[in-house]
């Protein structure tokens, strides 16, 4: 496994990806809030470094249990 398999298939890590900028108005939308009321996820983030986000960039992050799957957002920050 090399480190670039790591960040994106080891199963502690959730699935990360980058929201598409369409796509931003009908999630905030949806959820009742401004970007700016996200939670934040740095740019050093490893997963943020990995996927290339910029600073503004929603990613939207997929955590699965054995029921079901869940889906947080957050604001790429400085």
């Amino acid at each position: 496994m090399t480190p670039a398999d790591f960040h994106t298939s080891h199963f502690l890590v959730p699935k990360h990806e980058i929201l598409a900028k369409s796509k931003h108005e009908e999630i905030l939308t949806s959820l009742g809030v401004d970007a700016q009321k996200l939670p934040k996820i740095k740019l050093q983030d490893p997963q943020v470094k990995f996927l290339g986000a910029k600073d503004g960039d929603i990613v939207k992050i997929t955590r699965k249990d054995p029921t079901k799957e869940n889906i947080y957002y957050r604001l790429v920050v400085k």
